[in-house]
């Protein structure tokens, strides 16, 4: 019998739909909250497309049963391309908006710090990757929605400590954000370099699947290793040299290349007014001011003395 074509057309008919609701949402959420900048619109549109591009036909259904090169391209558009262009493509008010529950805000200040981000893409990017995740992204579209959010979530996690744009995060200096971003090139890739020196196929459901183009298995996952080093050593060491290029050109025209924002400020205070009323709620009823009744209280001697119609506790009733 003879194989399907890994070139079998799918509509692919989910990811439409999701890709139609993102652009509703996104149309409803700006003629509400804000009027995005152009650069803000492109930023989205692009989002959208590469999106579409990594979750339909053909790249997705050779990521699925064909080509672990296609699975690194796939997973290289969900975890560096999609993620920034989404949070550049949101007006700061609705970034705030989305920022602003106390869990996503408490997860935001975590995973703005280098070592926690750098640990968390690791741990997706080494997990999503291993032969149980690629078997079962394989054959269950529920773990290919899982293992795609988790990919998502990942890049999301990568562009925290760098973007500018996310409120009230202990951003590093332009220097510390490029020293990061060179780690976080290396660090989770590390499985690049064993599928390049590797001598046998480490995926059992590519060495089975059909070939693309007569490519054996075992030049496919080079072909991967060599895609999944250099692109990401490309684009982060790029954005990198970017970041380091711009704040060099803002000091020397005399700015500041770490500007204190407004949302900065305003996310700083509700942090404040959050933490006031954990403690008002866990103070004990003796902390909180006796309550008024039909007098008038005043305070006693400093030296602890009662005076006329005062009791044992300092507070004198006087009649109105």
């Amino acid at each position: 019998m003879k194989s399907p074509s890994p070139w079998a057309f799918h509509l692919h008919v989910s990811t439409w739909l999701t890709l139609v609701v993102l652009t509703v949402a996104y149309w409803v959420a700006v003629r509400r909250t804000a009027r995005p900048t152009r650069r803000q619109v492109a930023a989205t549109v692009i989002a959208l497309v590469l999106l579409l591009v990594a979750l339909s036909w053909p790249l997705a259904d050779l990521a699925e049963h064909t080509s672990l090169t296609a699975l690194v391209v796939q997973r290289l558009l969900l975890l560096l391309a999609v993620p920034p262009l989404l949070m550049i493509g949101l007006p700061a008010p609705i970034l705030a908006r989305l920022t602003r529950p106390a869990p996503i805000d408490w997860a935001l200040r975590r995973c703005a710090r280098p070592p926690v981000a750098v640990a968390v893409v690791t741990v997706i990017a080494v997990a999503t990757l291993s032969t149980v995740a690629v078997q079962a992204e394989g054959s269950s579209a529920w773990a290919r929605l899982g293992l795609d959010l988790a990919l998502l979530l990942a890049g999301f996690v990568l562009w925290t400590p760098v973007l500018t744009e996310l409120p009230g995060t202990d951003r590093p200096s332009a220097l510390g954000r490029a020293a990061y971003l060179i780690v976080q090139s290396i660090v989770p890739s590390f499985l690049a370099i064993i599928w390049i020196f590797a001598r046998h196929p480490l995926y059992p459901h590519f060495a089975h699947g059909a070939r693309l183009w007569n490519v054996s298995p075992v030049m496919d996952q080079q072909m991967a290793g060599f895609v999944a080093k250099f692109a990401t050593i490309a684009v982060l060491w790029t954005v990198a040299f970017v970041s380091l290029t711009r704040a060099q050109h803002v000091v020397a025209t005399g700015g500041d290349p770490d500007p204190l924002l407004w949302s900065d400020v305003e996310r700083h205070l509700q942090r404040a007014e959050r933490r006031e009323r954990r403690r008002a709620a866990w103070l004990p009823p003796s902390h909180v001011d006796p309550p008024p009744t039909d007098g008038r209280f005043e305070v006693g001697e400093a030296n602890g003395e009662t005076n006329g119609g005062a009791d044992d506790t300092g507070w004198r009733l006087e009649e109105p």
